[in-house]
């Protein structure tokens, strides 16, 4: 790592925040927020993940995720209830790609990396959507939040904390303190939760989406669905 991958940069972190509250459209700000803000936690996750045996096998056989999730001639051949199948249909239905956000995360400090640290900072970027998936946060803006805190409680990165707070600080305009609370779920469901970024995806992806859901044991997300059930119920 080089040590501007180390060093916490709070004055870059707000001006791309402040850049991302004015236009949500410029995702390539999330990035700049989590690069400022992110301090070790790529390196401890790293260790964290080469000491298990998922990780040593990824390491060892050098394996990418993003070639799993972009075969979807090979999820569309998946059995209708397994997460593979589940994956294929929440991206084609949000007309997204996994190489969408590959596109939008890179830059020179990221190609610096080792090989190794490199390929489980891509593996754990290529989950996202994954993640979408199985938690059932959708990719409106109050899920986009939810995931977020989801997500800082399973890899503890300041930068993605700060964007969650952000976020919530903004939807209470339409939510009031119940943003908070749902967020506050999601937050305690990934702290809960297994260590998502240590799983096996490429087997995952074949196997019964409620089945992977049990296991790893993720929940309903109640508040979150009873928010969007609200909204919808008020347009």
């Amino acid at each position: 790592m080089t040590a501007t991958q180390t060093r916490m940069q709070p004055l870059i972190a707000l001006r791309a925040l402040n850049r991302l509250l004015a236009d949500p459209e410029q995702t390539h700000e999330v990035f700049n927020v989590i690069r400022a803000l992110s301090g070790s936690a790529l390196q401890r996750g790293y260790v964290r993940f080469s000491a298990t045996k998922v990780g040593q096998k990824v390491l060892r056989e050098k394996l990418d995720l993003i070639d799993a999730l972009e075969d979807q001639n090979t999820l569309a051949a998946l059995p209708a209830n397994t997460l593979g199948r589940h994956y294929l249909n929440f991206v084609t239905t949000e007309a997204i790609t996994a190489d969408g956000l590959v596109s939008a995360s890179e830059d020179p400090e990221f190609q610096n990396l080792s090989s190794d640290m490199a390929r489980f900072g891509a593996r754990q970027r290529d989950m996202h959507d994954l993640w979408h998936t199985l938690t059932q946060y959708g990719r409106d803006e109050l899920g986009e939040v939810c995931l977020l805190a989801f997500t800082y409680a399973q890899t503890k990165n300041r930068g993605v904390g700060a964007i969650c707070i952000a976020g919530c600080m903004k939807l209470s305009k339409f939510y009031g303190a119940r943003v908070y609370r749902a967020a506050w779920q999601a937050y305690r469901d990934g702290q809960q939760a297994a260590w998502l970024p240590a799983q096996d995806w490429e087997t995952l992806l074949t196997v019964p989406i409620d089945d992977v859901r049990h296991r790893l044991g993720l929940p309903s997300p109640r508040r979150y669905d009873a928010l969007r059930y609200a909204q919808a119920a008020a347009a």
